[in-house]
């Protein structure tokens, strides 16, 4: 098989395109390059494009149609996924990554899972956390399910990690927040979990595979989060906030009886290696040596391997689909305690 380098079309050239993927692509250039950039913004698309050499338009049809466009990357807000991978594996590229959430429902998921099957185009999500090499040491350490799992996300906004990363052209304005009543609250919480928890839900899955009981849960002025709910015997919170004036702080951590794992991711745009992972025990503390390789050149590694290779991988999509299930009824259980503690 030729060995060239895959094109990479772009649907969607927001600050996720700019900051985080193109940079990625950047360090992967044995594997790919940036073939074409679609936005519905023709100017930002052309922008975007002009920077890498690459094709663009406004026009999802018209990026399918283009020959250099081997993989596809949807990077366009979430209530499109659903539609937009099926075309594109419809249109028989050779793999699709999808940016998180995959999908808004747990059925439109399942759609896009068995859209999958039908056509056999491999599917990556881009939850960067789950291919990080720091996640992945310390899973393997676990020797047993902890009584306690913490996701802990304390980081400025965005916008101070995405002008490190490059020069970002026309941000999206973000609705104002509104925690005025018990409504707005429970959608505030909805959407941390959908586009900032989401990052560690499926790390937190992992050890705690159930949502069976919302003990607490709590959003706070400005931009602040606190949720606590039970898994089986398993404790889990999660915990966050945003503010300019707040050190970062995004780490996960797991307690079981014998042993502590702690991994301490850097914030998203960043691009400066692996997270740091340690496990200790009653005999000491094991420490990971940083991997200079992160979470988000491991999806874009996995999708090359999955494109050369045409391997279908319908097993490992139906967990991304548990995956996003889980943050679904997650959701839905914090919005049905925050509307009960009011009555």
């Amino acid at each position: 098989m030729s060995m060239k380098t895959l094109g990479v079309g772009f649907v969607g050239a927001g600050p996720a395109t700019q900051a985080i993927h193109i940079p990625t692509l950047a360090r992967l250039t044995d594997s790919f390059h940036v073939a074409h950039v679609m936005d519905v913004d023709a100017e930002v698309a052309k922008a975007v494009a002009d920077r890498v050499g690459a094709a663009h338009s406004a026009s999802l049809e018209e990026l399918l149609a283009d020959p250099s466009v081997d993989v596809v990357a949807i990077c366009s807000p979430p209530q499109f996924h659903t539609e937009q991978v099926a075309a594109a594996c419809r249109a028989g590229v050779r793999a699709v990554l999808c940016e998180k959430p995959l999908a808004t429902s747990g059925q439109d998921a399942a759609r896009i899972a068995e859209v999958v099957r039908e056509t056999g185009v491999p599917l990556v999500v881009g939850a960067m956390h789950t291919f990080d090499p720091a996640w992945q040491w310390g899973f393997e350490r676990m020797d047993a399910m902890p009584h306690t799992v913490r996701s802990r996300i304390v980081l400025p906004p965005n916008a101070r990690f995405e002008d490190a990363a490059t020069e970002v052209i026309e941000r999206p304005e973000f609705p104002k927040r509104d925690l005025s009543t018990p409504e707005a609250e429970a959608a505030f919480l909805s959407g941390v979990l959908f586009n900032l928890v989401i990052h560690d839900l499926p790390l937190v899955r992992r050890f705690a595979p159930d949502v069976d009981r919302i003990e607490f849960a709590r959003g706070i002025e400005p931009f602040a989060y606190v949720m606590r709910y039970r898994s089986g015997d398993t404790l889990v919170d999660l915990t966050g906030g945003l503010s300019a004036n707040w050190r970062p702080d995004w780490s996960l951590e797991a307690i079981s009886p014998s042993r502590s794992l702690r991994v301490g991711f850097t914030p998203s745009y960043v691009h400066a290696g692996s997270a740091g992972a340690e496990v200790s025990t009653p005999d000491g503390t094991e420490r990971m040596r940083r991997d200079r390789h992160n979470g988000y050149e491991g999806e874009w590694v996995r999708l090359a391997r999955y494109a050369r290779s045409r391997t279908a991988n319908s097993t490992e999509v139906q967990e991304m689909v548990q995956d996003l299930q889980y943050t679904v009824d997650l959701s839905a259980a914090v919005a049905t305690k925050v509307l009960e503690d009011v009555r």
